[in-house]
């Protein structure tokens, strides 16, 4: 048995967080849109290549924005898929709008580009593609099936800071893009997000709503005299604090991406025997894909209980788990939305489905006892299942 606790995420600091923290109360601006807030922006801005972006208190927060932007409204039908994460359909819902549940690809599980069409209807509005572990949907038919139907598309890339498809960031491919900065993401500021306006007719109204609903921003620019109320609109700006924090992490994103890369290569290595002989799959990458090594998963073999498998790794001090249960076959999912086809790849993924430890710090020994724990508790129930 593995005597040391490895746990399943540590949040990595870089040793400056709590600097910029103390100089944004030396600068005595704690409230949002200071000078760490613009950093932020603009550093994204310029490292990832899009035209506008908005940081908000939570990736959540920049998903209730996009709709407001877009101005969902009741009946409206929005294209999702059903593994992902409940913010993703619940800012929607929160419009009166019904998340229409597509299956995912059995090979990178995102949404299967080829089910959307199907899925379509005179109350479709939206598109939102949601780029698991970081690694790209299939953007450009997406992009093209949106077009040729008139739709937006929000991309969900919470998980996809420092991703790329075909060289080009993820979040900034779609008319709009939602980042995370939650404590278990690559890039962190505790809570965070933000928003990505890459259609240049929503910027100003995205502003005016990022301002909670006035034009507060064009006034300290200088464009207007006073600002006042002009639109709908509410708190999503995070704190200086947050700002402060998230700061010390861009600085580092390329290293900290750099880091996570090599931990996901070495589980790759370790993991492909298991592969090869037909008890797991590993993940699987796309050439055109770019992916920032932020989750390491396993799918087992369709034999093999994952729950036992869970047990065993705990029993060894190994803290691995389970993601999303399916938002079609949720009680919210069955109240406020809608499935179009078959989910049969999203059922059985959802049962088998094993994220590893995976976080910076994390040793080769520690990864080593993850995969031992994991190759003997598989092959326990193997062993069983021939006996």
């Amino acid at each position: 048995m593995n005597n040391k606790f490895v746990p399943f995420n540590l949040p990595y600091m870089t040793g400056n967080e709590l600097y910029y923290i103390a100089e944004a109360h030396r600068n005595k601006c704690l409230a949002g849109d200071g000078a760490f807030t613009r950093k932020c922006q603009n550093w994204i801005e310029y490292q990832l290549g899009c035209n506008k972006v908005l940081l908000t208190h939570s990736c959540t927060a920049a998903l209730e924005m996009a709709t407001l932007l877009l101005d969902i409204k009741p009946g409206d039908e929005i294209i999702m898929p059903s593994y992902t994460f409940v913010s993703t359909a619940n800012a929607f819902v929160l419009r009166g709008a019904i998340p229409v549940f597509v299956d995912i690809r059995r090979d990178t599980l995102n949404l299967d580009e080829n089910l959307i069409e199907p899925a379509i209807t005179s109350f479709t509005r939206a598109i939102v593609p949601v780029h698991y572990a970081g690694v790209s949907c299939e953007m450009d038919n997406i992009m093209a099936l949106a077009k040729s139907y008139n739709l937006t598309v929000i991309e969900d890339a919470a998980q996809g800071v420092m991703s790329k498809y075909k060289g080009k960031s993820l979040g900034t491919i779609g008319d709009l893009g939602t980042y995370s900065f939650h404590e278990t993401k690559n890039i962190i500021s505790g809570e965070g997000g933000a928003l990505v306006v890459n259609n240049s007719n929503l910027e100003l109204k995205s502003e005016i709503i990022w301002e909670k609903g006035t034009d507060r921003s064009q006034f300290f620019r200088g464009e207007v005299d006073k600002y006042t109320w002009k639109d709908i609109g509410s708190s999503f700006l995070p704190g200086e604090i947050t700002s402060a924090f998230l700061w010390a992490q861009l600085e580092n994103a390329v290293q900290i991406t750099q880091w996570r890369l090599e931990l996901w290569k070495n589980y790759n290595e370790l993991l492909k025997p298991l592969e090869a002989i037909g008890v797991i799959r590993c993940p699987t990458i796309p050439s055109n894909c770019e992916h920032n090594g932020h989750i390491y998963y396993v799918v087992l073999q369709s034999k093999i209980n994952r729950q036992q498998v869970l047990e065993e790794l705990k029993k060894n001090n190994i803290s691995a788990v389970f993601h999303y249960v399916p938002l079609h076959s949720s009680p919210g999912g069955t109240r406020f939305g809608r499935t179009s086809g078959s989910m049969k790849i999203t059922n059985k993924i959802s049962t088998k489905l094993i994220r590893l430890p995976l976080w910076i710090g994390l040793s080769k020994d520690e990864q080593y006892s993850v995969v031992d724990a994991l190759t003997k508790a598989i092959f326990m129930q193997t062993r069983s299942h021939k006996a």
